[in-house]
């Protein structure tokens, strides 16, 4: 096992285009790094120069104790595990898994004992003398995971090896996966565009969009303490809600004004956020949770304290414990170049928002107890700890302690 130590990398193609810009990061010994973003941001590419798939145009990347800016992938101590599972049609399971090790002249006994290993490992016993043919896109992915395994690599790079599994599937791989961490223990890399899967896997995320680092953390703290409007947007499903807005005092203290409402700010909050203060009387960008919603009558008292926000709700998507309630705002949706990057989900989902007039459509995600249906009024409860503020220009968390001072 290693860490892996990105230091300056930059990738340019011809024309001049910079896939990757300026990275630095530190994968920690045995870490599982997830890097994330949507599509063209340069993560996929990361983590082929890091294999040594790619050549890298400055900088230089060490695994263990070793730079490896011009050593052949097979020189790297890697194993790697793609999207397309990439295995023999002519092998068998057992024959796929132990193709990586005859190659190398291992002694049979040890690759017998490799294999049985792994296959038990990955529940594959039984399809040891099956081709990749007669398996299901979710066995065919273990083999692949299976051929790495065997290796008994310094760490494993994973190119974003669950999309092509239906959705059930990849909740379960998901969980198959970070139980073969904690087994295993091996420094892993992983490649996703979905926010959902980074969240559930890293130990830490990696940020990424358009080649640069945006932020790296722990999925809690990416969550709960975003640096910027893009990684706020991007990270969090439902993505947060946002809207133009102004810090004002009032007479119970400071409070945010938007589309007709105005939330009390904690007194709290401006300590854990310095510099906030200094937003007072002005503009900025307002940003809240659909998770720091809840129906204030379904709530019954455990959401006292919270603010309220009488609304209709237009659609309701029920997920059983909970409810998605889409209701419209009184105000322009938010238009900063780092909204509108964090929506690039790689697919149309977005675009197709029914948009009224010059109203922003928001979620809110409360307890299903609340039984609201579509055209109904709603009284939301908000819960004011929670809220995340932006400057409108740079598009910067106010009080994040990356921003202090910059």
């Amino acid at each position: 096992m290693a860490s892996i130590v990105l230091r300056n990398v930059d990738k340019i193609y011809a024309g001049g285009v910079k896939a990757v810009n300026g990275l630095n990061l530190d994968i920690k010994d045995g870490e599982f790094m997830v890097l994330v973003g949507p599509s063209g941001c340069g993560k996929s590419t990361a983590l082929r120069m890091i294999a040594g798939l790619e050549d890298i145009s400055g900088g230089e990347i060490s695994i263990g104790d070793r730079v490896v800016n011009h050593l052949p992938p097979k020189d790297r101590d890697i194993a790697m595990v793609f999207q397309n599972y990439a295995l023999y049609p002519h092998m068998t399971v057992e024959e796929n898994l132990a193709f990586g090790l005859k190659l190398r002249k291992m002694p049979k006994a040890e690759i017998a004992k490799r294999v049985q290993e792994a296959a038990k490992m990955l529940g594959l016993d039984q399809y040891l003398k099956r081709k990749p043919a007669a398996l299901s896109g979710g066995q065919r992915q273990r083999v692949a995971m299976g051929r790495a395994i065997v290796r008994e690599p310094q760490a494993f790079l994973m190119d974003e090896p669950l999309s092509n599994l239906d959705a059930k599937l990849r909740v379960s791989m998901r969980a198959s996966l970070n139980t073969l961490h904690e087994r295993l223990g091996v420094t892993t890399v992983y490649v996703t565009h979905d926010q959902v899967e980074a969240m559930t896997l890293g130990d830490r995320v990696c940020v990424l969009r358009d080649g640069l680092l945006q932020q790296v953390d722990t999925p809690q703290n990416l969550f709960d303490s975003p640096v910027n409007l893009f990684v706020a947007g991007f990270m969090g499903s439902p993505s947060m809600n946002f809207v133009n807005a102004e810090l004002v005092r009032s007479d119970g203290g400071a409070a945010v004004a938007f589309a007709g409402y105005k939330l009390p700010v904690p007194d709290s909050t401006f300590a854990e956020k310095p510099g906030l203060d200094q937003y007072l009387g002005k503009k900025l960008i307002l940003g809240i949770r659909p998770s720091d919603f809840e129906d204030a009558v379904a709530a019954n008292g455990s959401s006292g304290g919270w603010a309220r926000i009488p609304t209709r709700a237009e659609v309701t998507e029920e997920l059983g414990s909970e409810i998605n309630v889409l209701f419209l705002i009184d105000a322009p949706p938010v238009e900063h170049k780092d909204t509108v990057a964090a929506q690039d989900t790689g697919d149309d989902e977005e675009a197709a928002l029914p948009l009224v007039g010059d109203k922003s459509l928001w979620t809110a995600r409360v307890n299903a107890r609340s039984h609201v249906r579509p055209g109904q009024n709603i009284e939301l409860a908000v819960d004011t700890h929670n809220l995340h503020f932006f400057d409108t220009d740079s598009g910067l968390a106010i009080g994040h302690p990356a921003n202090v001072g910059r």
